[in-house]
C-alpha cells in the first residue's frame, strides 16, 4: 500500500473515533464540536504543498574565476593523482596504462571532449535559451560548444531519450526541467571521454546528472558522473561561474590533423606495472601510491585519518620550500605548477 493510501486510512480511522466520541456530547456544545472536529478532518487530509517551478533566467557568458579549482583547469593534475576519484579495478588499470601521447595519434587529433569537460576546461561558457513551437516557449537550453568540446543542448519539451542501442552525436542527449529555481538535467548517449585530464576516463554506459543553480549574477554547476564500467560510486564535481560582460567566444579555427610526433596506426601506452610515473606523488609531495590510484575511498574525510600517521611520520623529510602546484600569481592570474620565484638578495646600503 502506498503511503499515501496508508495516511488517508490512519485519517479515516481518526476521524470515525472523533465521530462516536461527538455523539455523545450534549446537544449544546454539538454545533461547535462539529465545526471542530470538521477543521481537524480536514487538517489531516491535507497533503504536503507541492514545489511549483520558479524558471530562472540562465542566459549569458559565464566565466570561472582563475582561483576556481586552478589546479585541475590550469595546468592539470600529476600523471598519477587519481585520488578522489571512485576508480574500479577497470578504471585504474586503464588510467595507469595511458601516456599522454595518445593525444598526437592522428585519429585522436580532432576526437572531441564530452560534456563533463565543462568541469575541467579553462574558457567562459555562453547560455542561451532557444524558442519554439505556436507559443514561441522555451524548448531548450543549450550550453555552447568550444573548440574541442561538442556543447550540450538540454531539451525542455518533455521528450524522451533515444533508443539505448541507437549510435548519438557526441552532443549526447540531455532532457532538463524545473525543481524550484534550478535546473536539473540528464544526459544519456555519452561517448567515452575523459574525467580527469591524466588517464580518468569514464565509459559509453555512463549518464550524467547535472544541476544549474543560479544566484543572481553567480551560477553554480554540479555534475554528477554515474559510470558502471569504470566508477564504483558516483563522481561528483561543481563549479561556480560569475556573469561576464564580455561575451564568450563562439567561433573557433577547424581542427586540422596534422603531424604531432605519433605515427598512424601506433597507440601508446604503458603495460600494467611499467609506467614509470606511478610514484610522483610520493616524490613530491610523500602521498603514497594506495592513496594517489584513487578508490571510492579516497574521497571521504575518514581516508585522511588513515593517511595521518604515516604523513606525519614523513613530514620531517618534506622540501622546504614549494617546487610545485604552488599555485603562485603572476601578472594577476594563478600560475600553478610553477616554482617559486627565486628570492633576491636584499639591496645594500649605501
Amino acid at each position: 500500500m502506498s503511503s499515501s493510501q496508508s495516511q488517508l486510512r490512519v485519517a479515516h480511522s481518526a476521524v470515525r473515533a472523533m465521530t462516536v466520541r461527538a455523539m455523545s456530547v450534549r446537544a449544546g456544545r454539538g454545533m461547535t464540536f462539529a465545526i471542530a472536529l470538521m477543521l481537524a478532518s480536514v487538517a489531516l487530509l491535507v497533503q504536503a504543498p507541492v514545489v511549483v517551478a520558479q524558471e530562472s533566467d540562465l542566459s549569458g557568458s559565464w566565466a570561472s574565476p582563475a582561483t576556481n579549482n586552478v589546479l585541475e583547469v590550469d595546468e592539470g593534475p600529476f600523471t598519477d593523482d587519481w585520488s578522489g576519484m571512485p576508480l574500479s579495478a577497470a578504471g585504474r588499470a586503464l588510467a595507469q596504462s595511458y601516456s599522454a601521447a595518445t593525444l598526437a595519434e592522428p585519429e585522436r587529433i580532432c576526437q572531441l571532449y564530452g560534456q563533463w569537460k565543462y568541469m575541467t576546461f579553462p574558457f567562459e561558457v555562453r547560455i542561451w535559451p532557444v524558442a519554439g513551437g505556436p507559443n514561441g516557449k522555451i524548448v531548450a537550453w543549450r550550453l555552447q560548444a568550444t573548440e574541442d568540446q561538442g556543447g550540450m543542448t538540454i531539451w525542455m519539451d518533455g521528450r524522451s531519450p533515444p533508443s539505448e542501442y541507437l549510435d548519438y552525436p557526441r552532443g549526447a542527449f540531455t532532457a532538463g526541467h524545473w525543481e524550484g529555481g534550478t535546473l536539473v538535467a540528464h544526459t544519456t548517449h555519452m561517448k567515452m571521454a575523459p574525467a580527469r585530464n591524466n588517464g580518468g576516463f569514464y565509459s559509453d554506459r555512463t549518464t550524467l546528472t547535472s544541476r544549474f543553480i543560479p544566484h543572481g549574477d553567480s551560477l553554480v554547476m554540479v555534475f554528477i558522473l554515474h559510470d558502471p564500467v569504470y566508477f564504483t560510486q558516483p563522481y561528483v564535481y561543481s563549479r561556480a561561474w560569475i556573469r561576464s560582460a564580455r561575451p564568450a567566444a563562439t567561433e573557433w579555427p577547424p581542427c586540422i590533423v596534422n603531424y604531432e610526433g605519433i605515427e598512424e596506426g601506433a597507440v601508446p601506452f604503458f603495460l600494467p606495472g611499467k609506467n614509470p610515473v606511478l610514484d610522483q606523488m610520493m616524490q613530491v609531495f610523500h602521498v603514497p601510491e594506495y592513496a594517489s590510484e584513487g578508490g571510492a575511498q579516497t574521497m571521504y574525510p575518514a581516508f585522511r585519518d588513515k593517511l595521518k600517521a604515516q604523513y606525519l611520520e614523513l613530514y620531517p623529510t618534506f622540501p622546504k620550500k614549494c617546487t610545485q602546484y604552488c599555485t603562485n600569481f603572476r601578472f594577476q592570474q594563478p600560475a600553478a605548477n610553477l616554482p617559486q620565484p627565486v628570492e633576491r638578495a636584499p639591496a645594500k646600503s649605501h
